[in-house]
């Protein structure tokens, strides 16, 4: 059988798409120095053991706000411009909170992050969403796979600096200046959506989902129907209590059950992260030989083994195997997730993003007091099971990951080309 010649893309299309991993790059690298900088964060500001869960439990309340915002935001201006100017902003706010030491700028800056955080998630994935639409194959993984790299390039700069007792600022003053510039640059090559392939998308497929004419900015040429979003809501929302299951709970897990060393309980969230960063790195070409829905079946398969594996490991070593399969197996989900509603809704795909990204948020939140509570309530052995099964619920859903049967028409897919988003 003859393989279909090479496409060739315009440098634009081939620009943006470099831009944009930039800038997942930069967000994965922020949102690290963050949060695994939070005793620190603590203790500058004197945050007591009881007032901490309030203001951790405020980011991604105020992170679904803004990324509501979004929605109605883009509306009126380009994806775009909120994403080229709420990215520095988001630095800054990270910066600001090195430099404050009392509690009000605490509250402030932290809030702040919330808000802009939502907002550049959802304008991020709005733009990977839409290009990936014009490239005609997948390549969300690989914008997620950036976002990982700089996770795991924050976590490491933020390791440095507890290492070496660095003061807040003196971590977080050189990154944004580093960063802040970088994005800014990056974003001259942004590229949204074309709003005439969206209204052809739209006109082919809209009857089908129920979509009717709303007429906003651009391409959003139909009205996004929650109760064809849902599955796809829950399926973000139990990706993320897995996923912050494992950002939480993992150190104290193999320390307090499994009776690891102290420093060998740092090593499975590091190790997570890597097999993230790998399983995403590869994931775009599985889906386009297999189609999304396999890959998504087989990321989920492997993620239920993970949290089995924790759940049963008789020491450290083991249950460090165990989330290196969580690593591989979370790690698809979220981007092929994002991907399958804007394949959903063609004419609204900014707006099903938008409130797609709320449930990001929503598992983050639920997860890590849901794990503790189990934990103690129960026993941690057996709380992992709750995420495993939460998790594993992405295989009743998983036909929602497939094109439509009309796919995009109007000449839309490439040829050879599985998986469209």
């Amino acid at each position: 059988m003859d393989d279909a010649p090479p496409v060739t893309r315009p440098p634009a299309l081939r620009h943006g798409r470099a831009a944009l991993a930039v800038s997942f790059f930069a967000q994965g690298a922020l949102f690290a120095m963050l949060v695994t900088r939070i005793p620190a964060i603590q203790d500058r500001y004197g945050i007591s053991d009881g007032l901490l869960p309030v203001f951790l439990a405020a980011v991604p309340i105020l992170a679904g706000v803004g990324s509501v915002a979004t929605e109605q935001l883009v509306k009126r201006v380009r994806p775009s411009a909120v994403l080229r100017w709420v990215q520095p902003v988001v630095a800054l706010v990270l910066a600001g909170l090195g430099a404050g030491d009392r509690m009000w700028t605490a509250a402030v800056t932290l809030a702040l992050f919330g808000v802009c955080v939502g907002g550049l998630d959802a304008s991020m994935n709005m733009l990977g969403v839409s290009l990936q639409r014009e490239y005609g194959q997948s390549i969300m993984l690989g914008f997620h796979a950036s976002y990982s790299l700089g996770g795991i390039i924050g976590a490491s700069l933020a390791w440095a600096g507890a290492h070496w007792h660095m003061a807040l600022l003196t971590l977080y003053g050189p990154s944004v200046l580093v960063l802040i510039p970088l994005t800014l640059t990056a974003s001259r090559w942004y590229r949204d959506a074309r709003p005439e392939g969206a209204e052809a998308l739209a006109a082919v497929d809209g009857a089908a989902l129920g979509a009717t004419p709303s007429g906003p900015r651009g391409g959003e040429t139909q009205q996004v129907v929650m109760r064809l979003l849902l599955p796809l809501c829950l399926v973000m929302a139990f990706a993320y209590i897995g996923d912050s299951t494992v950002s939480n709970w993992s150190a104290k897990y193999l320390q307090d059950t499994l009776h690891s060393s102290d420093q060998l309980s740092t090593v499975p969230y590091a190790v997570y992260m890597v097999t993230t960063l790998i399983g995403r790195s590869v994931g775009d070409f599985g889906v386009r030989r297999f189609g999304a829905v396999p890959v998504v079946r087989l990321g989920t398969v492997v993620a239920m083994a993970g949290f089995a594996v924790v759940a049963v490991a008789p020491g450290a070593w083991v249950g460090m195997l165990g989330f290196t399969l969580l690593g591989l197996g979370l790690c698809v989900i979220v981007p092929q997730t994002f991907a399958a509603a804007g394949r959903l809704f063609p004419g609204a795909s900014d707006s099903a993003i938008a409130r797609l990204n709320i449930f990001n948020y929503v598992g983050f939140l639920v997860g890590s007091p849901l794990v503790g509570a189990l934990g103690d309530a129960w026993s941690y052995r057996g709380a992992m099971l709750v995420p495993m099964a939460l998790v594993g619920a992405t295989l009743l859903y998983a036909r929602s990951f497939a094109p439509g049967p009309a796919g995009y028409g109007v000449g839309h897919e490439r040829p050879r080309t599985v998986d469209v988003g």
